[in-house]
């Protein structure tokens, strides 16, 4: 099995999940879209990931918040609201019988292409919208074992001309970073910004433990990361000093723990960047300690619905 932040524990009720598209349910080998669909033909598409966790979808306003400006950046106007569309989700899960441990990922592209072409005023149809609810419990050897990343020679985009805090369906640059990582031995790539210093992961956000202080890079050029924002938030909240700012790869090789932060997930510890040993090479305390907190964060929003 590919060892990674993504690894999944095989699920055969995945087989026969049924896949929204544009509000019909279809068996997930039946489940296609046109080839002139604009996020197949030019990438021209935001999306999505949450978790649903006993019967509710956790940091669910954060996520549709998130959805919106996406949208709104790429100048795509959505026609439904944030209710409609949740109630679009929720068709969807209720159809499938879920309740736990599933993983949804939202894809809204700007519709179907009278032909290939990368203007908008091409577009012939409303906007395309699939939802694909996967049965995902997150591997506990990636929590235990850690991960290992490799820095790769290529950046974070500056906002100037792909702002990094996009979630949209343009990541062919994150999948170069993934392929030189692989090539190079490591689970994953580690991103620096357009001026050197430590950005982001190319699917997981970054942070590092020194002397007891997490750091973790500015906004500027990582991932507008929901669980992210919920690990500063928790450090927050328990006196614990979490600082955004830059710095490089010396402060990284020399880190006490590293780990990384994803909706899927959640907190998964770092034990080893570009071949160097970080801390004791395990799950440290703090990590340990920040993906409790995080895990009673969820319990508390699962509690109050």
């Amino acid at each position: 099995m590919v060892h990674g932040t993504h690894n999944a524990l095989e699920d055969s009720r995945n087989n026969s999940i049924l896949i929204s598209i544009n509000d019909e349910l279809f068996n997930r080998n039946d489940a296609k879209i046109s080839v002139f669909d604009s996020g197949y033909l030019v990438g021209d598409g935001v999306w999505e990931a949450l978790r649903l966790h006993d019967g509710v979808l956790v940091f669910l306003e954060d996520h549709l918040n998130r959805l919106w400006q996406s949208a709104k950046t790429v100048g795509m106007a959505l026609p439904f609201t944030k209710e409609e569309l949740t109630n679009k989700v929720w068709k969807t899960l209720n159809a499938n019988k879920m309740t736990d441990g599933v993983h949804v990922r939202i894809m809204v592209t700007r519709g179907i292409k009278k032909t290939p072409s990368q203007d908008p005023r091409l577009t012939i149809s409303a906007p395309n919208v699939v939802i694909i609810p996967e049965y995902k419990t997150a591997s506990k050897d990636s929590k235990e074992k850690g991960i290992t990343l490799f820095t790769s020679t290529v950046r974070r985009g500056s906002p100037d001309y792909l702002d990094p805090r996009l979630n949209c369906h343009s990541k062919l640059h994150e999948v170069q970073a993934l392929i030189q990582a692989i090539e190079a031995g490591a689970d994953e790539a580690l991103m620096l910004d357009v001026h050197g210093f430590v950005a982001t992961c190319n699917a997981t956000n970054f942070f590092m433990v020194k002397n007891n202080e997490v750091w973790t890079s500015t906004s500027k050029y990582c991932m507008n990361g929901i669980t992210r924002a919920k690990v500063i938030e928790v450090c927050n909240a328990n006196d614990i000093i979490c600082v955004e700012k830059d710095f490089s790869l010396f402060d990284v090789y020399g880190a006490d723990e590293a780990f990384v932060t994803g909706t899927f997930g959640g907190l998964t510890p770092v034990i080893k960047i570009d071949g160097r040993t970080i801390g004791e090479g395990k799950l440290g305390v703090m990590t340990k300690k920040l993906s409790n907190l995080y895990e009673n964060l969820i319990e508390t929003q699962v509690k109050h619905g």
